[in-house]
């Protein structure tokens, strides 16, 4: 949990909260931003989410902590707040829900819309496009494909096929989201990347083989059953093995913070 109240903190932190300020969060999973914010007192915080299944989670945790009178919980999109009224809250926050949204530019908008004059938002979204390497496109994953590399192409396809590059997921970078804040009418607008090159952490290969790099996509092992014959599963596990159980690869990850104010 430690990176995750990391984001938190620095969203928060960079979104100049005020005593009585509305805070509205879009895509706001199980309120770890919410009720952080509500820590550092903000007056109401409204819980926005597509998942009625995780709004309840919010509801019963706002219950729980004696602060459901200062809540409001409204199911909706990034891209459509239609929930939330013109000029009514004074900061909008996310975290990692941008790379889920097709339109970016209108949920831009919509933050804008929903902003009084002065507010904020201020984002945290990972840019996984930071991860991809066309120059080196012949290895699994973030390890080196050796002499396998026919068979790296064959998994790689698997998970093309499902996540192409036009993936919401993939179709931007930081450069992308300065552009569409401030083609939505924001200024100004400021962010901060952070950029890492470095080794993969070492992981046990069954806990590997049985996650998968995103929600969208299959696991790793289940991706090696679609595309390769028993043998040429057992020939990439032994290679790959070694090399996830010591951390031999070049992971790849950058971070956005994006904070902008509504003139």
């Amino acid at each position: 949990m430690e990176p995750l109240w990391a984001r938190r903190d620095r969203v928060l932190d960079r979104a100049a909260l005020e005593d009585g300020d509305v805070l509205l969060d879009v895509g706001c999973g199980d309120g770890l931003i919410g009720f952080g914010a509500l820590e550092r007192g903000v007056e109401t915080v409204i819980f926005s989410e597509v998942s009625e299944q995780l709004l309840d989670v919010c509801r019963a945790a706002a219950r729980d902590l004696g602060v459901a009178d200062r809540c409001r919980f409204v199911a909706g999109r990034a891209e459509d707040l239609a929930g939330i009224d013109d000029e009514s809250v004074d900061v909008v926050t996310t975290r990692s829900v941008l790379i889920y949204v097709e339109d970016k530019p209108r949920a831009f908008g919509e933050f804008l819309r929903v902003l009084r004059p002065g507010g904020r938002i201020s984002l945290y979204e990972p840019i996984n496009r930071f991860s991809i390497r066309p120059d080196t496109p012949e290895r699994f994953w973030v390890y080196p494909s050796g002499g396998l590399a026919d068979l790296a192409k064959k998994i790689f396809a698997v998970f093309e096929a499902i996540q192409p590059e036009s993936d919401p997921m993939l179709d931007f970078d930081e450069r992308d989201l300065m552009a569409q804040a401030e083609h939505a009418g924001f200024f100004p607008v400021d962010l901060e990347l952070h950029a890492e090159i470095g080794p993969p952490k070492p992981v046990k290969w069954e806990i590997f083989a049985n996650s998968s790099g995103n929600p969208k996509i299959p696991t790793y092992a289940e991706a090696m059953e679609q595309a390769l014959t028993p043998e040429e599963r057992e020939r990439v596990t032994a290679h790959l093995r070694p090399l996830v159980e010591e951390g031999r690869g070049v992971r790849r990850m950058a971070h956005a913070y994006l904070r902008a104010t509504k003139p």
